[in-house]
């Protein structure tokens, strides 16, 4: 059978990004993503929790329980953009992520690199976008 064809090679229906996060502990994961993204649980299964947006379009969180520990620096992390990096920091390490280094900027932004409760790398980006 012959495939529909489309201008440009874009997709001929819209989709959406999940972004995977292996972890060691999927509920300490899906705990701390929740409380720091202000995500809802919408699936658990097995090894499997996929958290999502309360309202809105944004990529999904899917964490999967994996055996290995985390070796190295992460090859994809997460950026959350703030209005206001100080107070968005406090509330990252109330609920268990620690910074790494000091704030720079870059890009006309200015960054915080932080870890997560167990160790993956994540940035606090303040911008106005």
């Amino acid at each position: 059978m012959r495939q529909p064809r489309h201008e440009g090679g874009a997709p001929l229906s819209e989709p959406r990004i999940s972004v995977a996060l292996d972890c060691g502990d999927v509920e300490r994961q899906a705990e701390f993503w929740g409380a720091a993204l202000g995500y809802d649980r919408l699936f658990a299964e097995a090894q499997y929790v996929v958290l999502g947006p309360r309202s809105g379009p944004a990529p999904r969180l899917v964490l999967q329980q994996v055996p290995e520990a985390k070796a190295g620096k992460n090859r994809l992390h997460l950026d959350l953009h703030v209005r206001a990096m100080g107070p968005e920091v406090a509330r990252l390490e109330a609920i268990g992520a620690r910074p790494l280094g000091t704030p720079f900027d870059e890009c006309g932004c200015h960054w915080q690199v932080m870890n997560d409760i167990l160790g993956n790398e994540f940035c606090v980006c303040e911008d106005d976008a």
